[in-house]
């Protein structure tokens, strides 16, 4: 299943945060979104999600008008994590979790045993099941990410949208989410859509990056063609340390202090333009 976006524009009042994006969101792909704050990514996924519906423009789900899609059929379609996720009811892990069986159970809501089957399991594989009696508001920030996710599993979306889903993680839980998410979209040929602000994760773990500069596209492609030294300190307005990881191959990106501003060494003989 597919995700594409056409002539996408998205307005706020007289602003415009949104313009002219073409993009698509393939099964089996990671389509990485990175770019400065206020560039429009978390609208972006918010427009691909169904959550905002375009100004201009149209956001296609196998070739059908997103807005013509039914609410039911969404949320087996597509699973959004956002940024930040308020709840306001005493709910325990187990209960959030099985909130992301709605879209399948019948008109009563009540759950079966295999919308019991597949919470757990999207518990464990997001490191979760042992928290699953505990209150949500009692968890760190960490942890209720981690149990966003295992809700979003539970719908068995064909298209994954993660807004900064590793915001509060440590580095363990970021490798093993990353990895996970990657793992199931090979696995389940998910489209997958990455929202991140760490470069070196993005280039690490997506198939393809769309970097934002203002509301539009600056550019797309393959991680080595999207994370070059003249673009990214154009965007983000900073001299950057640009080069390839011995170990990964893939680029790095780190800022530089002000001292190093300006001196033409953080190019790094890697991602020239």
């Amino acid at each position: 299943m597919k995700v594409e976006a056409r002539g996408v524009a998205v307005r706020y009042g007289s602003r415009e945060v949104l313009s002219e994006i073409d993009l698509d969101v393939r099964p089996g792909e990671i389509l990485g979104v990175i770019g400065p704050n206020g560039s429009g990514k978390s609208t972006l996924v918010r427009a691909l999600g169904g959550l905002r519906a375009p100004d201009r423009g149209s956001i296609l789900l196998d070739g059908h008008d997103l807005r013509r899609v039914g609410r039911r059929e969404r949320g087996r379609a597509i699973a959004l994590v956002p940024q930040e996720t308020r709840v306001h009811f005493p709910l325990r892990v187990r209960e959030l979790v099985l909130l992301g069986r709605s879209p399948h159970t019948g008109a009563l809501g009540w759950e079966t045993a295999y919308d019991l089957q597949v919470a757990r399991r999207s518990m464990e594989r997001t490191d979760v099941a042992p928290l699953a009696d505990r209150p949500i508001d009692e968890l760190s920030g960490g942890e209720r990410q981690r149990a966003v996710l295992a809700r979003a599993l539970a719908q068995e979306p064909r298209v994954l949208l993660l807004d900064e889903p590793t915001t509060y993680l440590d580095l363990r839980h970021t490798v093993l989410l990353l990895d996970l998410v990657r793992e199931l979209c090979r696995e389940q040929q998910l489209a997958v859509a990455l929202v991140l602000h760490d470069l070196n994760l993005a280039g690490l773990y997506c198939d393809r990056l769309v970097l934002l500069s203002q509301g539009r596209v600056h550019s797309s492609g393959r991680p080595p063609e999207v994370l070059r030294y003249a673009d990214l300190c154009a965007v983000y307005g900073t001299d950057l340390y640009v080069a390839p990881n011995d170990v990964t191959g893939q680029i790095v990106v780190l800022p530089l202090p002000g001292e190093f501003q300006g001196t033409g060494a953080g190019s790094g003989g890697a991602g020239r333009s």
